[in-house]
């Protein structure tokens, strides 16, 4: 029996392309679109990061084109709606990686309010010898405000309810059975917080929600954490904000453009800046890995997606 030919774009881990290739026959896509065309019979897409975007011209050029896996839960790379045009499957993995992502975002939250990282280089750099590290802000008493309360946001919420914060949340619509104060307008919870942890997905709807005006509602006690995509807040503005003093800190994942982190940013002491490791275990990258390879397989064993998402119509009617 022949084996579907897959695409892999990206750089995925050696273990998923094991699996990959002990079910399909695997492709990968050169570093430019020459010898595009040697690929018009690719049935399915392995989606593993990298700069290429994944849209309806593209897709239009591999007509055989059933499934595209992506590596992660964003997918922003991904035109899914011009996809689901087409018939084609996309899906992404989901909840594995939700405890993972959530660990980070309240690590870096703790992180920024005590200067974790900026307390340990004062001890390594031998200062404490000449006197002990200046005081810092609390998290007692701070109203922390999430913005996309999905799987991840949810985890957090739970985590920082052990901390006794005030939460609140903005989303598209109000979530029953939630005990979070909702919020319909981001500028809104925005004035009534000042600790502002985003974990909303990329794309045009959302690109740079998190810009000069909400800064400035957060106030000088402000902090931002970002887990979700760097789209969503307007670096530029941030920078701004940090430099003069409209917001206290931040804790950044994610950002705009990259691994090209601004040098700004990173010239800010009073910050912390992680190389978006929010589901970097390997336990958490191995069941991510796993998951895209079941999505493959599991299509093109007749069974339909494990996890398609929301803009692919599964079940179809």
């Amino acid at each position: 029996m022949t084996r579907p030919d897959i695409l892999l774009i990206g750089s995925p881990m050696a273990y998923v392309i094991e699996r990959l290739e002990a079910a399909f026959t695997v492709h990968r896509m050169p570093a430019e679109a020459a010898g595009f065309n040697a690929f018009a019979d690719m049935r399915g897409i392995a989606m593993a990061g990298g700069p290429l975007r994944i849209d309806g011209d593209f897709m239009e050029r591999l007509p055989k084109l059933e499934i595209v896996s992506n590596f992660g839960v964003g997918y922003d790379a991904i035109d899914a709606h011009a996809a689901a045009e087409r018939g084609i499957v996309v899906t992404n993995t989901p909840d594995v990686l939700t405890e993972e992502v959530a660990d980070i975002a309240v690590g870096l939250l703790l992180c920024v309010v005590r200067q974790l990282p900026q307390a340990e280089r004062h001890l390594r750099a031998g200062k404490w010898l000449a006197g002990a590290y200046p005081l810092t802000a609390t998290l007692r008493g701070r109203r922390i405000g999430i913005l996309g309360l999905g799987r991840i946001g949810k985890a957090v919420a739970l985590r920082l309810e052990a901390f006794g914060v005030t939460i609140a949340y903005h989303g598209r619509n109000r979530q029953p059975d939630v005990p979070y104060r909702y919020y319909p307008s981001l500028m809104a919870m925005a004035e009534d917080v000042d600790t502002l942890v985003s974990v909303a997905p990329g794309g045009a709807s959302t690109r740079h929600l998190i810009g000069a005006e909400v800064l400035k509602a957060l106030g000088p006690e402000g902090i931002v954490v970002n887990v979700g995509r760097g789209s969503v807040v307007d670096e530029r503005a941030l920078i701004e904000a940090l430099g003069s003093g409209t917001i206290l800190s931040a804790g950044l994942d994610v950002f705009e453009d990259e691994p090209r982190v601004p040098a700004e940013l990173i010239a800010m002491d009073h910050i912390v800046l992680l190389p978006h490791v929010g589901s970097a275990s390997h336990h958490t990258r191995e069941a991510m890995g796993q998951l895209q390879v079941d999505n493959l397989v599991s299509w093109f064993a007749g069974k339909g997606p494990v996890t398609p998402v929301a803009e692919t119509p599964w079940p179809r009617g």
